[in-house]
């Protein structure tokens, strides 16, 4: 299958660890997130401290960027609130398997008439669905959203629909404000 991505690019990014929410994140800077070929979420791998990792840059819903420091791949570097970040992502990369919710996992397991569906879609496509279900705070549309990602399956749909792949999906940094830099 073709990828949707350009042609591989490398962007240097020198950015400030923030907590925000009790979590550590990494806002890009203006001139690295423009230098991306989404304003969406773009599948890179992060070339830091001699380390190559595969991991997703996460939209902010403003035209930029950032990235999760106190989960995933970029934890292991130990950084703190103020450290400076300095990394190299080359786009191009192949996606990563996301990290299915527990709920949505739970629904799929139980769901055999979409495990084939769900297994042929391309990563890409499955941290769609996953985004979309994450993206609320409402656990009762949160379950909705897993129920119509179910039925959107069995009736041949591959991607969520009419989801802004640019907005910022995780529900506690996406609230108004709080990643716009605060200096």
């Amino acid at each position: 299958m073709p990828s949707r991505t350009a042609a591989p690019a490398t962007v240097p990014v020198r950015a400030v660890a923030r907590e925000v929410e009790g979590r550590l994140i990494a806002p890009l800077p203006e001139e690295s997130s423009a230098a991306l070929p989404s304003r969406g979420q773009v599948a890179v791998t992060a070339a830091v401290d001699g380390t190559v990792r595969t991991l997703v840059v996460e939209p902010d819903g403003r035209k930029g960027h950032w990235l999760e420091l106190g989960a995933g791949p970029l934890a292991a570097l130990g950084l703190e609130a103020g450290d400076t970040l300095e990394l190299e992502l080359t786009t191009g990369a192949d996606w990563p398997e996301p990290e299915v919710p527990a709920d949505l996992a739970a629904a799929l397991e139980c769901a055999e008439d979409v495990q084939d569906t769900w297994a042929d879609i391309t990563p890409m496509a499955r941290w769609e669905w996953v985004r979309w279900v994450g993206a609320t705070r409402s656990e009762d549309t949160r379950a909705r959203r897993v129920e119509v990602s179910l039925d959107k399956m069995r009736h041949g749909k591959r991607r969520p629909c009419c989801f802004d792949l640019a907005s910022c999906t995780d529900p506690e940094l996406a609230r108004s404000g709080k990643l716009i830099d605060p200096s």
